[in-house]
């Protein structure tokens, strides 16, 4: 017989458990799927997008933890969208994605600054996100 304190255990980790494959937007059905897609999901978030300035324009840094095709192509359009030319650029797209670039302003007297660069280019980054979930 199944005590009731063990019974409400349960209970509260299959609410976890339910909680973390909504976050993780998870369609797993059993523990070890939802907990490998967690997994998977961290690593996501290690992906890591800096920006510095430099004179008269900015250094990008994007960093995931995994290859991202397309993801390339969507920073670019940003860049374009936001008139910053790529000055020079090194790209790694094997096992992991790497972006590094020097971006200048195709004007002068646009007045934008590290943090208008970043939320451009994690704009792109959710909206390759959304493309690519679509494609699955």
């Amino acid at each position: 017989m199944v005590s009731k304190e063990h019974s409400h255990k349960r209970a509260v980790l299959h609410e976890k458990l339910q909680l973390l494959r909504s976050i993780t937007d998870s369609h797993a059905l059993n523990r070890t799927a939802i907990i490998m897609d967690a997994s998977k999901y961290i690593a996501e978030l290690k992906q890591k997008v800096t920006v510095e300035t430099l004179g008269k324009g900015f250094l990008v840094d994007v960093f995931a933890a995994r290859s991202c095709p397309g993801l390339l192509v969507s920073i670019l359009e940003a860049f374009e969208g936001m008139g910053l030319n790529v000055l020079e650029a090194r790209v790694s797209c094997t096992d992991t994605f790497r972006f590094q670039a020097v971006g200048g302003e195709e004007e002068e007297g646009l007045n934008m600054d590290e943090e208008a660069v970043k939320q451009a280019v994690g704009q792109a980054i959710e909206k390759w996100r959304g493309s690519s979930s679509d494609e699955q």
